[in-house]
């Protein structure tokens, strides 16, 4: 058996484990190390496991995760998601789709702390859908608002898609991080469009909530500010050339954990809890890194990133139709895989292809990132779909569905703009210092 035919039986496996609810990382390390055994023997396959475990987790830029994934632990637990929110409600909610363009907002600023699509829908959502419900809002619009806005957890910085990219490509976390500004604040522009249009056609799915006065507006910023602040010191800090990414998620984590506890938002015993999903958020992911650490190697004695690269070769198609191709490709695996396992398996593959076309490897992890956004709402897997679901238990799933589709179209637009202009990814990590 050739080794390739070896590495195509390797990925159909893999698949069989994803689809069979295995943990992504322990996923990949089944499969990376039983490949590496059959390709070359026992000895290699331990000596792999063992070296590249410890190898990938003793990283010094690697504690980035467990450090932004404690300051968003930190700042929902504080309950600042929902401030956010409402400083973001009490200057548009009045509008019509107001309280929906308000929930894409809260997103858009939770995300900046979050760094996941899932916590950001979760913890939004909580606090935005009885609003929406109370005032009337169409279910869909309501749940895919919320489905779709939690999306930009993994654009907007800091974000582990970007994290989990740039150890997979060995690109620079801060550049990445940066990259995603421009793209997030762009997407989450074209969601409140969309819920201008709807609204405008159908009113009655988004009318508008109450006025707010000019005090009640200033209130509510001024409560959300140290939430802001922390933000832009983290990623403005990475941005002037202050802080590295690490320092400054562990800054961040430091300035959110103060202000929790001066402000009597977090007491004491809400600590080991906060802690213990962090460790358990961190392990999850740390498994994954160690996983694709053990795949890589298996994918690299199969040959088959070199063979798939010269069969698109062969086929002759230009470098913009080839790309195509491969985001398609990544469209079709979101209907059914989770994004983080996509990236996992395909990076190691689909990258050499893309560099080698003379793409920006940093423009590229922006357009994945969005690719795997858009997965996040499709059918039939669609996680924040599910993940809404469970906030919002008496709507049907079909309709958090028809829900997000508006919004799904919205993303391809910004996929789009980001193909014909990259600069929009570029211009800020062409600035930095």
């Amino acid at each position: 058996m050739s080794e390739t035919l070896i590495g195509v039986y390797g990925i159909a496996a893999l698949f069989f484990c994803l689809v069979a609810r295995l943990p992504v990382g322990m996923a990949l390390l089944v499969v990376g190390f039983g490949g590496i055994w059959v390709i070359d023997g026992q000895r290699a396959a331990v000596a792999t496991m063992s070296s590249e475990t410890y190898s990938s987790v003793t990283g010094y830029g690697l504690s980035i995760i467990p450090l932004f994934i404690l300051m968003g632990n930190m700042a929902g637990a504080a309950g600042y998601s929902q401030r956010l929110y409402e400083a973001a409600y009490a200057w548009i909610g009045r509008l019509r789709g107001g309280l929906a363009s308000a929930t894409v907002l809260g997103c858009a600023a939770f995300a900046a702390v979050s760094g996941s699509s899932v916590a950001t829908a979760v913890t939004i959502g909580k606090v935005a859908l009885p609003q929406m419900k109370r005032y009337g809002y169409g279910d869909g619009l309501a749940t895919g608002s919320v489905a779709a806005g939690g999306t930009l957890g993994i654009l907007i910085p800091p974000s582990t898609g970007f994290v989990l990219y740039a150890i997979l490509t060995e690109e620079s976390i801060g550049k990445l991080f940066i990259a995603g500004i421009l793209p997030g604040i762009l997407l989450a522009f074209l969601f409140v469009v969309v819920i201008y249009i709807f609204t405008t056609f159908k009113p009655e799915q988004g009318p508008p909530g109450p006025a707010t006065t000019t005090q009640e507006k200033m209130t509510a910023t001024f409560r959300s500010f140290p939430l802001v602040v922390v933000i832009l010191v983290s990623i403005g800090g990475i941005y002037m050339g202050v802080f590295t990414p690490v320092e400054a998620a562990g800054v961040g984590a430091t300035l959110v954990t103060i202000i929790a506890f001066v402000s009597g938002s977090v007491s004491i015993r809400q600590l080991p809890d906060i802690l213990l999903e962090t460790v358990s958020t961190t392990a999850m992911l740390y498994l994954i890194i160690i996983g694709a650490h053990v795949f890589g190697p298996f994918l690299a004695l199969t040959h088959l990133p070199e063979t798939l690269a010269l069969g698109l070769k062969d086929m002759g198609l230009d470098t913009y139709s080839t790309l195509l191709l491969i985001l398609l490709g990544y469209i079709i695996l979101g209907m059914f895989f989770d994004g983080l396992a996509m990236l996992v398996v395909t990076m190691p593959v689909v990258y050499p292809i893309v560099t080698g076309l003379g793409f920006d490897p940093i423009w590229f992890g922006v357009v994945v990132v969005v690719v795997i956004e858009m997965g996040l709402i499709t059918p039939p897997v669609g996680i924040n779909v599910f993940v809404v679901k469970g906030v919002a238990g008496d709507v049907p799933m079909a309709t958090i569905f028809r829900g997000v589709l508006p919004f799904w179209f919205a993303m391809a637009v910004c996929l789009g703009l980001l193909i014909v202009f990259p600069q929009i990814a570029l211009f800020l990590p062409g600035q930095m210092k």
